[in-house]
């Protein structure tokens, strides 16, 4: 038996026979509010599931024909594989079946057959002159061509027909991929004594198994799956392509609605403002107008919205990039199909898809920013991963950000990412969080790196390196990720542009070389510190006693620092290396001989010297790991 699962849908103008046609298929009344059965109409979603001959089962969607709810109609639509555009033989074409095949074509459904019921109330001829009618009237649309049955729901005529017809169109379907992250928009939420919260809809995407974890969006609310039915069967997985029922834990009735979208946990993301690619249908009588208000349908969600784009005004039949400004957020994928509804009076107007679910604001007078557009709907994956790595800028992606955004899961993601990085087009920082950087601007930090330290080579010659976090700091924005930066000096080191010493950084090819007055000043700074011992002076006094000097003499002290000549243990004040050397080797001989050593002993060895070199003294000999703390002795370290 095949086991791909398809969604038959019903569309057409209301009382042309869609629920008693699939009462007379498959037995199930699909009306089953009180209020339909009162007034004979279908208001809310009807479903049932009917198995054809060759053994396979399909599932039912029977929608609203009232024009009051085509919004119904349209969420029903969603998940659609095959289409049964319904027409009464009485009374043809009318409103709703226009305006069905119009949401259907733009929810991107490919396949369908038209049925025209009620044949049992008018003559053969009335037939044909309507089944002629009919097929003018899809010329143009994604039903010509297709198969026209004709059936009476009455008598049984037509019905045998129509269901070798739907087995063979069946037949020739795809299964869908389960690619990309579990998705289910909800279209039914009700509780059920003893099992508590249930959500029914249409699986589009990914694979769910019971007892896995998901998050409801865009509330962000968190649930557990409890239970998984099939057509009212028990399963432990639930598949795109099939009408489905969750049972959610962790999570009340009340805290959900249609239009919210059951998906695994970080796989989507809310937002208020998407970037479309949109088709304004030529059926229309008037132009859109910049910031009209619209009903925004996607999924089984419909939000109040303004459609924002460039220029005044979008034609009808006229193809648009736009962006729709919602009062309420959504959560939705890169090529998901959408519709939009005028807000009033209420028809539908147009249609496309998603092309971005998280961009930023285009404005009016900047059209580069509108025909970017193009790379979004036409352009093939490198050209899609390209575009949102640029834009990330230094901040770059992780992969499922990048996917939310591309629309590209599983293998498929992989594959393209592998080539990227061969490429170079795209730099992969971190090989656990998978942070991405798009290669142009990777490369262009390199430069800025470089640049910054010839630019400091060039304004201090004198000074050995630039310290990394000062590096790090001119170069990097706050949001970058945290291993760029090193990954950056990584690579300048291993290339031997640049080195790297402890926490200095300089250019390979930098070298400190001092003029003929400079050397002097050195030498004599280095015997004054030498000459002081362990009292020396600070760093003022020296540069006072040298203020006569064309250089810089903090330069100078600082090159002796990086050298080693000089050691430094707080701002202001330097040691010599050989009366630091002193200090320790008179530290370590009195403790071996005694034991520990107080502040007070250290001054008598000392020499009698103040507590401000003290001090510094003992705790830089402390962070050097030789003596220890213990109260207020010093020990030596083990």
């Amino acid at each position: 038996m095949d086991q791909k699962t398809v969604i038959l849908g019903t569309a057409g103008h209301i009382d042309h026979g869609k629920t008693t046609l699939i009462k007379a298929l498959t037995g199930i009344d699909t009306d089953r509010l009180k209020e339909e059965k009162a007034r004979g109409i279908t208001i809310e979603l009807g479903f049932a599931h009917m198995d054809l001959s060759s053994g396979r089962r399909i599932g039912v969607i029977d929608v609203p024909g009232h024009e009051r709810f085509v919004k119904n109609m349209v969420a029903g639509a969603m998940g659609v594989d095959l289409v049964a555009l319904v027409i009464a033989a009485d009374e043809g074409v009318m409103p709703q079946t226009r305006e069905h095949l119009e949401i259907c074509q733009l929810l991107g459904i490919k396949r369908g057959l038209v049925v025209l019921t009620k044949i049992d109330m008018v003559e053969d001829d009335w037939l044909e002159m309507v089944r002629e009618d009919v097929i003018d009237f899809l010329k143009g649309t994604f039903l010509e061509g297709c198969p026209v049955v004709a059936v009476s729901s009455v008598t049984g005529q037509g019905l045998d027909e129509f269901l070798q017809t739907i087995d063979s169109m069946v037949a020739e379907i795809q299964p869908r991929a389960p690619s990309g992250p579990y998705r289910l928009p909800v279209d039914r939420v009700f509780t059920i004594k003893g099992f508590g919260t249930v959500v029914t809809g249409t699986s589009i995407s990914g694979r769910l198994a019971v007892g896995d974890e998901v998050q409801i969006y865009p509330k962000g609310i968190s649930a557990r799956i409890r239970g998984i039915q099939v057509h009212g069967k028990d399963c432990s997985e639930a598949r795109p392509g099939l009408r489905t029922a969750l049972n959610l834990q962790g999570i009340y009735k009340d805290q959900l609605d249609r239009g919210d979208v059951v998906a695994i946990p970080g796989s989507l993301h809310p937002s208020y403002l998407l970037d479309l690619s949109f088709l304004y249908l030529s059926s229309t009588e008037r132009p859109l107008k910049y910031r009209s208000p619209v009903r925004f349908h996607v999924g089984t969600a419909e939000v109040i919205g303004r459609i924002l784009f460039q220029g005044e005004e979008i034609l009808p039949g006229q193809h648009a990039y736009i962006q729709v400004k919602l009062d309420e957020p959504v959560a939705v994928l890169p090529g998901d199909h959408y519709v939009i509804r005028s807000y009033s009076p209420i028809r539908t107007i147009g249609g496309g898809e998603v092309l971005h679910p998280l961009p930023r604001k285009r404005k009016r007078t900047r059209p580069d920013l509108w025909q970017e557009l193009e790379i979004l709907d036409k352009g093939g994956p490198a050209d899609l991963i390209s575009y949102h790595l640029r834009h990330a800028g230094t901040r770059g992606l992780n992969i499922s950000e990048l996917a939310i955004r591309t629309g590209l899961y599983g293998k498929t993601l992989e594959r393209e990412l592998n080539r990227a990085v061969s490429s170079g087009l795209v730099i992969k920082l971190d090989t656990d969080k998978t942070a991405l950087l798009h290669g142009d601007i990777y490369k262009s930090l390199r430069e800025s790196l470089i640049s910054h330290l010839e630019s400091y080579h060039r304004e201090k010659p004198l000074a050995p390196g630039l310290s990394k976090e000062e590096l790090r700091s001119k170069i990097m924005s706050s949001w970058s990720p945290p291993k760029l930066f090193q990954r950056l000096l990584a690579d300048l080191v291993k290339s031997g542009e640049a080195v790297q010493e402890k926490d200095m950084v300089r250019l390979a090819g930098h070298r400190v070389a001092l003029g003929d007055e400079d050397g002097r000043i050195r030498s004599e700074i280095e015997k004054i510190f030498r000459d002081a011992g362990l009292q020396p002076p600070s760093q003022n006094q020296v540069m006072e006693k040298f203020s006569s000097f064309s250089g810089s003499v903090r330069e100078i002290i600082d090159l002796m620092v990086a050298e080693g000549t000089l050691v430094r243990l707080k701002e202001g004040l330097y040691f010599h290396k050989d009366a630091v050397e002193r200090a320790r080797s008179i530290v370590v001989d009195f403790i071996r001989e005694h034991g520990q050593m107080g502040v007070s002993d250290f001054r008598k060895i000392a020499g009698g010297i103040s507590r401000k070199y003290m001090i510094p003294l003992l705790e830089y000999l402390d962070n050097q790991r030789v003596t220890i703390r213990v109260g207020d002795k010093r020990r030596l370290r083990a």
